[in-house]
């Protein structure tokens, strides 16, 4: 690096390249772009990836597609809200491998990105029935990742299960469950169920209810 350092220091730049370019923000080009990376060892087809989430995203003023390689994926978007809508209900998969997304930040180059977290909807099972709330709940998953905020408390209540949106490290195994204890003395073992990396469920179902989100929406 020290070598590297004074190669640097060597170098006489002429005056047109070191004129300090200086470029503003109004030269910018007022797009939104969504960062995806696909966890899967196979060569990406651009064109199937295009004609999948067309009508599955369905932006207004459809998305820009380019390959940045590595797996990485930058769609463009003209209207913010629609790029913040797709991200707020993932998952996404493609050919059953699943997909990270992450707004460009201007700030972060590229290269330095970390694609790793993911929001699912977790289900927590066996439950003490004097336990079962989102309260309780919260503090359970807050032990596997960071969960996010709900205004409708019927969007977690099942019949035999609390759900909560929790954003997880995929680069982390997943957690089967978590141990707590009672005053009573009593441990009791609780099963987290969710989207598994290994087994997951079929491209064509997680689409099928991001579409209907969509809809809905």
């Amino acid at each position: 690096m020290e070598d590297l350092t004074k190669s640097w220091s060597c170098i006489t730049l002429s005056e047109f390249e070191g004129s300090g370019l200086h470029l503003t923000e109004e030269q910018a080009e007022l797009e939104h772009v969504l960062v995806v990376k696909f966890l899967t060892k196979r060569a990406l087809n651009i064109d199937a990836i295009a004609k999948t989430f067309t009508p599955l995203w369905r932006a207004k003023n459809g998305f820009k597609i380019q390959k940045e390689g590595d797996h990485v994926v930058l769609f463009t978007f003209d209207d913010k809200s629609e790029m913040e809508k797709i991200v707020a209900i993932e998952p996404w998969s493609f050919d059953k491998n699943l997909m990270v997304l992450q707004s460009y930040d201007k700030e972060v180059d590229l290269t330095e990105m970390e694609f790793k977290w993911v929001t699912f909807w977790v289900q927590v099972h066996d439950m003490p029935i004097h336990f079962k709330n989102r309260q309780v709940a919260e503090r359970i998953y807050e032990a596997i990742g960071k969960v996010n905020m709900m205004l409708d408390d019927n969007e977690s209540e099942g019949d035999r299960f609390i759900r909560i949106r929790v954003t997880i490290d995929v680069s982390k195994p997943l957690s089967r469950g978590r141990v707590i204890s009672l005053d009573s003395g009593i441990l009791k073992n609780l099963n987290l169920k969710s989207m598994d990396l290994k087994e997951k469920r079929s491209a064509d179902e997680i689409f099928e209810k991001g579409l209907r989100r969509l809809i809905r929406n």
